[in-house]
């Protein structure tokens, strides 16, 4: 984490912080989007080698993603088994029904823009319906964090 910190601050970013050990960056200097997810994995390639998805928000666009989530109950109950997949870009008219149709256990999804929320009922581990499984069906790559850590990028990026 410490090497993706220093990675941002070469590129300019100023106040680099780190989540986690999972590649949660929270950054000044940047106003999100296609055209810096694009830069970023530019970047990793020419500097560090690496072929990396870049998925990016504002902290504005987070604490967006905050409001919309359409299941507090299990926000308040249940936190680790309510994700949000954040999706390069909002997946295409009908999307969400394909997905709807993989599901084969109990859990439950709701799209908002560019975000699917997922509740897990049962856990996210031994679920069929992976992140390769809901990249396929929405036709968009992104990745997902469950809603403790969406509440913890938020803190940092309020500090």
């Amino acid at each position: 984490m410490a090497d993706l910190r220093r990675f941002a601050l070469d590129l300019g970013f100023t106040e680099p912080r780190t989540l986690l050990q999972s590649g949660n960056l929270v950054m000044d200097g940047g106003d999100g989007g296609e055209d810096l997810e694009q830069r970023l994995q530019a970047e990793a390639v020419s500097r560090l080698g690496v072929t990396v998805d870049f998925v990016t928000r504002t902290s504005q666009a987070w604490r967006a993603v905050i409001e919309a989530n359409p299941f507090g109950e299990a926000a308040e109950t249940d936190p680790g088994h309510l994700l949000v997949f954040f999706l390069k870009a909002p997946p295409a008219t009908g999307a969400i029904d394909d997905l709807r149709a993989a599901i084969t256990g109990r859990e439950v999804v709701h799209l908002h823009g560019a975000q699917a929320y997922l509740v897990y009922p049962d856990g996210i581990g031994d679920s069929r319906l992976t992140n390769t499984v809901i990249e396929r069906r929405l036709g968009v790559r992104g990745t997902g964090r469950n809603w403790n850590t969406v509440q913890k990028i938020a803190a940092l990026a309020e500090a």
